[in-house]
């Protein structure tokens, strides 16, 4: 049983240690328009865990998400 909940454990404080923030340099659209740089969270397969999404906060602005999960 202590090893399961080890091996459990690991699990999730590894994937934990890939979920970094990433940080996106300015530019400008191909219409002209400017982008600021900013963070944003890590590219993955689902929009759950998405800043702009409801029921979580922006770290860097504490704004809180306004998304549906389900749309």
């Amino acid at each position: 049983m202590k090893t399961l909940i080890l091996t459990l454990s690991l699990v999730i404080l590894s994937s934990a240690a890939f979920a970094k923030d990433v940080y996106v340099r300015g530019h400008h659209r191909s219409d002209g328009t400017y982008v600021q740089s900013h963070h944003r969270s890590s590219p993955n397969h689902t929009s759950y865990d998405n800043w702009s999404t409801k029921g979580n906060t922006n770290p860097y602005t504490g704004k809180e998400g306004t998304k549906d999960p389900y749309y």
